[in-house]
């Protein structure tokens, strides 16, 4: 009883002074939330802390160096685990470690598990698992972005093989939900695209893998050129951080320029140890046809060229659908059912169409008449909403897409719209981890407009290189 008292009494004196001292510490950690400046090494750079910065943007500030570390008071932190849960813990109203203790331990787990499980033989079984646990929930831990979902979404990205099993459908179809969601965020697509130029790594500890900064010139959104008769550097190429593609469209036989294109798209991945894809560009159902699919096939394979990931652009249709839907919602693309000369007359006239300022509502609302294949839906196209002035005619509106009533060779009838070569290319390449687009000269107008798409939809920037 007598401790009781005395401890009563000490609590009654004390209690005023350490509510002050309490008060006094809240402000200076208020202040001090403003006053982290996180550091990433741009040689190894980490998308998990890249992805954790961009969304305490408010409270931590960012650079690219020659290091990973966050310096607090006389501590530097430099391992992922350390600095991101000081970072969220130093900012709780963000939310990302939990709101309870049991929220952080499972944020805990996913962590580790992000940073470590994906790059490993058991990627197929960690994708189950994921699969599982999000089938009741839209996020890894509790009803909000966490740690978690950056860190398994890192984990993804730095495996090779997720895109193909992703485009395949067969990661299943709680984590491709999820994947799509959080991909969606505007601070999560904002600390992608400023990942350096990469390629993401099959296996390793950490699962981060390994990246490399691209040349200026290319980060600037500038096409190098090759010079004549010569293979050129790759800016920002290194041993396995190559990934080149060969883009056939299967309506012909393969010709003298497709076998240069396949050649020196194989001579990069080779001469650096990268990834060669071999996709079909089949977006236009009108002219793909199976056998000459076949028949390129046989073509690329008597050249001795192997590709390391085979994919057909309309692996990507159901995610470019969604993406057409985005640019109409910011208003950078309008449904026109502009006849299809005086169309032509106005771009050379750098007239507008009447159908340019048209509100988002109508927009959608044409674009689901395209959408449904409905008889005025096939008078209509989709127009990227870009530059009627530019010099660079190809920044005139471009169609993005438009409406085809033959049945797809590997879709069949599911689609009555498709994308445009021009608004497509760009998404896959960015989507399937292309790090050099080698273009032909007859592209180099189109540049622009490449860079403008990958730009406008935050995604990451392949180089283009020309020849």
């Amino acid at each position: 009883m007598l401790i009781y008292r005395l401890y009563s009494a000490t609590r009654s004196k004390l209690l005023p002074s350490w509510t002050s001292h309490i008060s006094d510490i809240a402000k200076t950690t208020t202040t001090i939330r403003m006053k982290h400046t996180l550091t990433l090494d741009k040689t190894k750079p980490s998308l998990y802390l890249r992805l954790v910065a961009e969304t305490l943007k408010e409270s931590v500030a960012f650079k690219w160096d020659n290091v990973t570390e966050l310096k607090v008071n006389n501590v530097t932190l430099h391992s992922p685990e350390a600095i991101s849960r000081h970072l969220a813990r130093a900012n709780p109203q963000a939310g990302l470690y939990g709101n309870c203790p049991l929220e952080q331990a499972e944020v805990d787990h996913w962590i580790w598990f992000g940073l470590n499980k994906f790059g490993h033989g058991d990627f197929n079984t960690s994708m189950k698992y994921c699969n599982e646990v999000l089938s009741q929930s839209s996020f890894m831990v509790g009803n909000k972005l966490s740690l978690a979902d950056l860190s398994v979404l890192s984990g993804l990205k730095s495996n090779h093989s997720f895109n193909v099993v992703l485009d395949k459908g067969l990661c299943g179809s709680n984590l491709t939900r999820w994947y799509s969601f959080i991909s969606s965020i505007s601070e999560v697509q904002a600390g992608v695209s400023d990942m350096p130029v990469q390629t993401t790594a099959r296996g390793g500890k950490g699962g981060e893998g390994k990246k490399k900064k691209a040349a200026e010139s290319g980060a600037g959104g500038g096409a190098l050129k090759e010079e004549g008769g010569k293979f050129v550097e790759l800016p920002g190429a290194s041993k396995g951080n190559v990934v080149v593609r060969f883009p056939p469209e299967a309506s012909g036989y393969l010709h003298i320029g497709h076998a240069k294109a396949a050649l020196l798209n194989q001579h990069y991945a080779t001469s650096f140890e990268g990834k060669f894809i071999m996709r079909f560009d089949d977006t236009n159902p009108a002219k793909e046809n199976a056998e000459f699919e076949k028949i390129i096939l046989e073509d690329v394979e008597m050249l001795k060229i192997k590709g390391d990931i085979f994919s057909f652009t309309s692996n990507h249709f159901p995610a470019m659908l969604d993406y057409a839907v985005q640019m109409i919602n910011k208003g950078l693309a309008y449904v026109d059912d502009t006849d299809p000369a005086v169309m032509k007359d106005e771009r050379e006239k750098r007239q507008e169409s009447a159908n340019r300022s048209n509100s988002v509502g109508v927009n959608l609302e044409k674009w689901g008449e395209m959408v449904r294949g409905t008889d005025y839906g096939k008078t209509c196209c989709l127009r990227a909403k870009i530059d009627m002035a530019s010099d660079n005619g190809c920044l005139r509106d471009p169609t993005i897409y438009r409406c085809k009533d033959e049945p797809h060779p590997r879709t069949g009838n599911k689609f009555k719209v498709y994308p445009t070569y021009d608004f497509a290319c760009p998404i896959v390449d960015s989507v399937e981890g292309v790090t050099h687009a080698l273009r032909t000269t007859e592209y180099n107008d189109r540049d622009p407009q490449y860079y403008w798409f990958i730009d406008q939809l935050g995604l990451r920037r392949p180089l283009i290189l020309s020849y």
